[in-house]
């Protein structure tokens, strides 16, 4: 499959040189896949949240838990396809590193206080990481290929007012990015990035109840369908109808494995609810990899083709994310210490705005020293914040503010 891929999807931003003729030969993308899985962003996804707290239970999933069974979703379903699962498994093994302190609630904070300097957003951080702040090739970050690049690129477009939420780059990234999307047309994902962006919803949607149901925050067995229908609703499929989903409900109750019982905590029910996200992973990708070959009229690899994913999938997708946002993100201890993380990130900002690069890392205080204006500036503290863990961005609040 590698065939497939020519030398514009191989090409590194940076010309480098040959391998040593003692090295292990590897193909271009292998070499991304060890530079992403080697990033030091990669290691502090340990310490970031997913829904539940990292520290919050040995149990539940944290960032690097994630991409780690969204990679083994990704690449699954890529190598069903034909594509190259290297590509897809390095975009879903990153596809988290742009996340800062508290996931998408730190995300909202950092876009708020950041609006002068363009904002603040995950996937646009993603890019910046892989291609500026981590260190392995001088003004290039990881160098990795234009075909990987593309992969990683969640939201190909910049922030405008069609896009002013979610978008992929922050206007001084531009360069690079117009440089990863030569040849790509308009705002289209490649095919990799579909892949990779369906197995981050295929891979949350089922683990968030899983760790939902351990936590005895979500019972499977009886749950107020109204209140839950209307968080999918508000969250996902605004004209999702009460009937529609009803019968969704009815499709994944029909699953062998869904649960009779409500979760004890015993091995035997940690065992079928492990069964229950096995089963439900290959539903949802046995269907996207059948109505995608269906639909196939060429190769399955980057512009040349699209993912398609059936109406049933996603509201089944929904159904499952609105079932843990329900029950666990919108209760009234969750959104009670969301408001506090909030807080935290805010006043964190402002503290090292305040006192500068003397309360900057290294490599964060030698941007703020390049930085041509204000705007400049509030970028690198974004940088710096955005790099922090959960647990570091309390510690760094409590060493600069002096308040626990």
């Amino acid at each position: 499959m590698d065939d497939l891929y020519d030398e514009a999807a191989r090409e590194r931003l940076v010309p480098e040189p040959p391998k040593r003729v003692d090295a292990p030969i590897r193909t271009a993308f292998e070499r991304d896949r060890a530079r992403v899985v080697h990033a030091a962003a990669s290691r502090r996804l340990a310490a970031k949240t997913q829904v539940v707290g990292p520290q919050s239970d040995d149990f539940v999933r944290n960032r690097l838990t994630h991409s780690l069974e969204v990679a083994q979703v990704a690449r699954d379903l890529s190598r069903a396809l034909g594509s190259q699962p290297d590509i897809a498994e390095t975009a879903a093994l990153a596809h988290d590193l742009g996340h800062p302190p508290f996931g998408h609630n730190g995300e909202r904070v950092l876009a708020e206080v950041g609006e002068a300097c363009g904002g603040f957003e995950g996937n646009a951080q993603t890019l910046r990481l892989l291609t500026r702040l981590e260190a392995k090739t001088d003004g290039a970050g990881l160098n990795l290929t234009r075909a990987t690049l593309d992969a990683c690129t969640k939201y190909p477009w910049p922030r405008t007012d069609a896009h002013s939420v979610k978008f992929g780059v922050y206007a001084d990234d531009r360069p690079v990015f117009d440089w990863m999307r030569t040849g790509a047309p308009g705002e289209r994902q490649c095919l990799e990035a579909q892949v990779m962006d369906l197995a981050d919803d295929v891979a949350y949607s089922v683990h968030d109840v899983e760790d939902g149901v351990v936590a005895d925050r979500v019972d499977l067995t009886s749950f107020d369908t109204a209140a839950v229908w209307q968080t999918v609703r508000d969250w996902y499929l605004p004209h999702a109808g009460d009937d529609a989903l009803d019968a969704t409900l009815a499709d994944l109750r029909a699953v062998g494995s869904w649960p009779a019982t409500p979760y004890d905590g015993s091995r035997r029910s940690l065992a079928a609810l492990k069964n229950l996200t096995s089963d439900l992973i290959g539903r949802f990708c046995g269907a996207v990899q059948h109505a995608t070959l269906a639909a196939a009229d060429g190769p399955l690899v980057r512009h040349a083709a699209d993912l398609v994913v059936p109406q049933r999938t996603r509201l089944e997708i929904a159904v499952l994310k609105g079932i843990a946002a329900h029950y666990v993100m919108r209760t009234d201890d969750r959104v009670a210490l969301m408001e506090r993380q909030r807080e935290l990130l805010a006043e964190l900002v402002a503290e090292l705005l305040e006192r500068g690069p003397d309360a900057l890392d290294r490599p964060f205080a030698d941007d703020w020293g390049a930085a041509a204006d204000d705007a400049g500036r509030l970028r690198v503290v974004l940088d710096q914040v955005a790099s922090l863990t959960d647990q570091s961005a309390v510690a760094r609040h409590a060493a600069l503010t002096g308040r626990a």
